[in-house]
């Protein structure tokens, strides 16, 4: 099956009350635990790059792994996507560079300035035969360049949605009902909610619309825990309860985004393999279980939190 855009995987998982994974990229094994747990799940997948991961492992070499993916599971719808694209020239350039899905993010713009950029993506985009995400709302919170203070957060105003989408034509549209970007979303001691009474008038201005949900990893706590037994120091590192995202996946939420828990699992995976074998030096021998981990992880959200299992 060839690289598809999110269009008719939005479609199916609007109408199945489910929602596809995104997850981010930066390696092979993490390409790999990911597009094998989604294979033996039957699951359609994102794989996103960030900027972040464009200067860290080079576009070229990106593409070519989702394109081995693709080789490798050849049974799975497999899109991939710029994640948090900082302006034009980055967008343009993914889309020139084989992704069928970019992400513009104007979210810290003022709203007109914000249709005018996505607009121009879109425009782009499209003649291209690439969808694009846009973004209404700001998260708090820290994912590579992205950087939110709490204070500067701000929940997606809903009489605002219908007139964005429509001046942009954008394909899929990012809110903002309380999520965060990075392992320390919510304070120790606090009951996270997210604001469903947002997304419940947003969904009913935009009736069948794909909605996005950035920055929500659940920040497991059995990595947590694994991080700072093997040496880490994660004091109070809170995610989104998988409750919750469970939920917005029922509703009109087609795609959630999933990061940091897997920068976890790789991270808590090799400090515990270093702690036990402490001779080992060859990255084949860590990296193996880190893949392994990343993939039962992968799989975990796929039926328990996205509901996307067995879907293709």
């Amino acid at each position: 099956m060839p690289l598809v855009t999110t269009t008719e995987m939005f479609k199916k998982a609007y109408e199945g009350g489910y929602a596809v994974g995104a997850f981010n990229v930066n390696n092979m094994e993490i390409v790999q635990g990911i597009t094998e747990a989604c294979q033996e799940t039957r699951s359609p997948v994102i794989l996103q790059v960030s900027k972040g991961a464009r200067a860290y492992a080079n576009h070229t070499y990106l593409v070519k792994l989702v394109e081995a993916a693709i080789i490798e599971n050849p049974d799975i719808p497999i899109a991939l996507h710029l994640d948090h694209g900082p302006d034009f020239e980055t967008c343009k350039a993914c889309i020139d560079g084989g992704f069928s899905s970019v992400m513009i993010d104007g979210s810290s713009l003022p709203f007109d300035e914000n249709v005018e950029l996505s607009k121009k993506v879109v425009e782009y985009a499209h003649a291209h035969g690439v969808v694009v995400e846009a973004e209404l709302g700001t998260l708090a919170g820290i994912e590579d360049d992205v950087k939110v203070e709490a204070g500067e957060a701000s929940y997606t105003k809903p009489e605002e949605v219908e007139e964005f989408v429509s001046r942009t034509g954008c394909d899929s549209l990012a809110i903002a009902i309380g999520t965060s970007h990075g392992a320390y979303k919510f304070k120790p001691g606090t009951n996270p909610q997210l604001r469903f009474d947002v997304l419940e008038e947003v969904s009913r201005r935009l009736p069948g619309f794909p909605i996005v949900l950035h920055g929500s990893s659940s920040v497991p706590q059995e990595f947590v825990e694994k991080i700072n037994k093997y040496g880490g120091n994660m004091p109070g590192a809170i995610g989104v309860p998988e409750d919750q995202l469970r939920k917005a996946a029922s509703l009109s939420v087609c795609k959630i985004n999933i990061d940091s828990d897997i920068r976890l699992a790789i991270t808590a995976t090799i400090r515990e393999y270093f702690a036990e074998h402490p001779d080992h030096f060859d990255p084949r021998q860590y990296l193996k279980p880190a893949r392994a981990a990343v993939k039962e992880m992968v799989k975990h959200k796929i039926i328990d939190v996205l509901g996307s299992d067995n879907k293709i």
